[in-house]
């Protein structure tokens, strides 16, 4: 955990380190996204006595992560585009990208 947090910050850094090992992060590896992510955020909000100009420029942590979730409210998979495209037998289905799936099949 970085040094100087508080409570707040150690439940995010805890739930970021968690949230990546879920997605098959290895743990040192999920430890370093959790503590830059922190460190960031705590730059952010001017709780740290030194910050780059990446840190208070940048987008959010929690904004970016939360673009690059979804491509959009409702929006499918491209792994439910996939099984829509195979129980309508969609020639070349599998060489596909999300947005080849998507014109298709019409959607």
């Amino acid at each position: 955990m970085p040094r100087g947090s508080n409570p707040k910050r150690e439940r995010q850094y805890e739930h970021i380190k968690e949230s990546a090992q879920e997605r098959g992060v290895s743990e040192d590896r999920a430890e370093e996204i959790a503590a830059r992510t922190v460190n960031k955020e705590r730059a952010r909000a001017g709780e740290s006595k030194t910050a780059s100009r990446t840190s208070i420029e940048d987008m959010s942590s929690s904004r970016r992560g939360g673009l690059r979730s979804h491509s959009g409210a409702g929006s499918p998979t491209r792994e439910q585009l996939y099984e829509e495209a195979k129980k309508k037998n969609v020639h070349g289905r599998s060489h596909m990208t999300k947005a080849e799936l998507e014109r298709a099949l019409g959607h």
